[in-house]
Formats: C-alpha cells, structure tokens, sequence
C-alpha cells in the first residue's frame, strides 16, 4: 500500500500541473485547434515520459532503456521551464487584471503565451547545449595564512558530480579525464556521486577514470548517490581503478619538504545505509601530524561545513548542490545546504563547493555552468574578518 502511494501521489501531482499548463497555455496560444490538439499531445507526452527518466532502468528494456530515459528526463527538464515561466506569467499578469481594462489584458495573452514557450524552449535548448559540452576549467586560487613556500602554488584539480548513468557514458567520462590531465595536477580529489547505477551496467563507462594521473595521486570520497549504486561495489571498483578512496580517514603528502593532510569522509548521509560509515571529519583527522603545513577535507556535501571547522580544517572541498544545476533551482539551494557554490568562509576554514563537472537528471545546464576546477594554495596576504561566519561568496586578490 505505501509503495503504491508512494508513486500516486506523485503522478497525481505532476498531472495537475500538466493540466495548469494546459489551461492557462493552450487557449491563449495563436495556434488553432490544430495547435491545440498538438500540445496536448505534448503535455502527455511529457506526462508519461517523465517517470520513463527515473523507471527505465528498472524495466529492463535492453538497449531502448538508456533512450527512454533519456527522452523522460529531457521532457522533465523542458516542463520544468514551461510549469515556471507559466506561473511567472500569471503572476505578471495579476496587475494587469486589476488596473488595466479587459480588453487591454486579453490582447497581452497570445503574445505572453507565446513569450513563455519561448523562453522554455531557449532555455531547454541552451541548457542541453551547456550540459553536454565538456565541463570548462574554472581557476580558483585558497589563500591559506602561514602557508609554507614549498606549498605556494601547490594544484589541486576537483572533479565532482558526474553522474555516470542513462545519459554520461564513457566519451563524456573520457573527455573529462583527457582535460584533468592536460593541467598536470599535484593532486586529484573526486569529491563524490560519480555514477548513478550499478557497476555491472556502468564499469565499462568508468574505466576512463583509471587513465587520471596526478604528481600525489587521485583521491575519491563517496556521494549520496554512491549509496543509491552500491557504494561496496562501487569502492571496491574504484580502488580497482587505482583511486585512493578516503573514508573517515586521511593520508599525509610530503610535497617539496612539506607535509599536507588530505583526509576525505564519507557522505553527510552515510550513516543511513551504513551507520559504521558515519560521517566525521574528527575521526578523518585522527594522528595526523600537527605540524602539518595545511589541512585539506574531501567531503561531498557543504553540510559538512561546520563539523570540519570545529575539526581544524583550513579547506573543505565539496559538490552536491551542482550550484542549482538550471535556475530558478539554484535559488532554493539554501534551504538544504549552507552554501551553494563557489568559495566561501566559514570561521578559519575555506570552503569551496563546485557547480558539478556533468549533470543530474535532466540534461540541462542553465545558469549554473560545470567544472573542471583547478586549485590553487597561495599564501595569504590580506585577510578580510568580516568573512568570519559571513558565508559569503568570495573571489580573493
């Protein structure tokens, strides 16, 4: 009975919004009947592909479930656009209806309906361009203070949020691995939710990652995600692939003379499917040296924030948020996370969070561009105090 619910809720729901589309769409559209019966035929074709994204795997349809999928989650991307810019122009057109005179209103609605396809269809279009392209290298220099000169310029490069699966095969995996090592990194850190499906199915589009090299190795932390694959399998397959997965633990790099900790913990939600996995930065942290010259924490989420400051961390890398991936959910971001994107501040830890490096769900990528990101540690020169606690976004020097 809670299974079937759990799936009639939801479909009830997301009928009701294609229905709303429909109503406040397709009788203002200059498109005829024949128009008409056409989006009609879109909306249900939206309707029925969109659960498609997410059950296709499960249906086992051979090499028609990857399509089917693919074709659901490219309509839950387009309805996306079409449901908010609807309810954006009925909010727009609520003054209308109370100070300007009816016939005045009902001439702005075919040129607002057709505005709002528009906009839906552009934003699906430049959003699947930017999904699919190979993810650009951002350049991020982390000011540390105290930092030792044999660590000046010491490289980081973070890939995150991949998201292996119905959509991301190997070329894209390839690719991303192909432009990591052309930057000729000191260090590699994957910092979670690299597949989504089963290392059975996917292995064989994850094999690029083995060709990833770094002067003191490639380092990976699991993701929410890595626990809704398998993360036993998938751990066991990635040290297979030669990456140093880090859980709840750290090593110690000695780099020119100097000595960094990289720790690395499991997923914020561990502890949900493994509670020996619970996350903890404390324990990551557990007999490294004191005099380390930096503390860097590999944690997928920016939940870990907190925890990772009181531990002593003067960096924490993470993922997750895929900066809202697409707006306008990059704006809602903060309602689960404490910070979204980019480099923030928090007490003495620096906190950089990356936009992803492919994409989850639909194949969609609008406003909030993936990553390849190249770190760099610098010393720092001017520290700003009122940063402390501020979780601010922040571009140094």
């Amino acid at each position: 009975m809670r299974l079937r619910r759990s799936f009639v809720v939801p479909l009830g729901i997301l009928a009701l919004l294609h229905f709303y589309i429909g109503w406040r769409l397709l009788p203002d559209l200059p498109i005829g009947a024949t128009g008409a019966a056409a989006g009609v035929l879109l909306l249900a074709l939206s309707y029925f592909a969109m659960p498609l994204g997410f059950l296709a795997r499960s249906l086992q349809w051979g090499r028609w479930t990857d399509r089917a999928a693919a074709v659901g989650l490219f309509m839950m991307g387009f309805f996306s656009s079409l449901f908010v810019f609807t309810l954006l122009r009925d909010l727009a057109l609520l003054p209308a209806f109370a100070f300007l005179p009816s016939p005045r209103v009902q001439s702005l609605l075919p040129a607002s309906a057709v505005l709002v396809v528009a906009l839906a269809v552009s934003a699906t279009l430049i959003g699947l361009f930017n999904a699919r392209r190979r993810a650009r290298i951002v350049e991020v220099d982390i000011p540390l203070r105290d930092l030792p000169e044999a660590l000046h310029g010491f490289t980081i490069v973070q890939v995150s949020d991949v998201h292996v699966g119905p959509t991301i095969k190997r070329d894209y995996v390839s690719a991303i691995v192909d432009a990591v090592n052309q930057l000729e990194p000191d260090l590699i850190a994957l910092t979670g939710d690299l597949v989504d499906g089963s290392v059975e199915k996917l292995a064989s589009h994850t094999a690029p990652l083995a060709r990833l090299r770094a002067r003191h190795g490639v380092y990976f932390v699991t993701g929410n995600h890595e626990y809704y694959s398998g993360e036993r399998d998938w751990t066991a397959e990635f040290r297979r692939l030669g990456l140093r997965v880090l859980m709840n633990e750290h090593v110690v790099i000695t780099h020119r003379g100097a000595r960094l900790v990289v720790a690395g913990v499991a997923d914020y939600s561990a502890h949900h499917f493994n509670p020996e996995q619970r996350s903890d930065p404390a324990r990551a942290l557990n007999g490294a040296p004191r005099d380390a010259a930096a503390r860097i924490l590999l944690a997928h989420q920016p939940r870990s924030s907190a925890a990772a400051s009181e531990a002593g961390f003067d960096l924490q890398l993470s993922g997750h948020t895929h900066g809202g991936q697409f707006w306008p959910w990059n704006l809602f971001v903060r309602l689960q996370q404490p910070f979204t994107a980019g480099l923030h501040r928090l007490n003495d830890l620096w906190v950089y969070i990356s936009r992803g490096t492919g994409y989850w769900g639909p194949p969609k990528r609008f406003g909030s561009p993936s990553e390849i990101t190249y770190l760099r540690l610098v010393p720092a020169t001017v520290v700003e105090p009122g940063l402390s606690r501020s979780g601010r976004e922040y571009s140094p020097g």
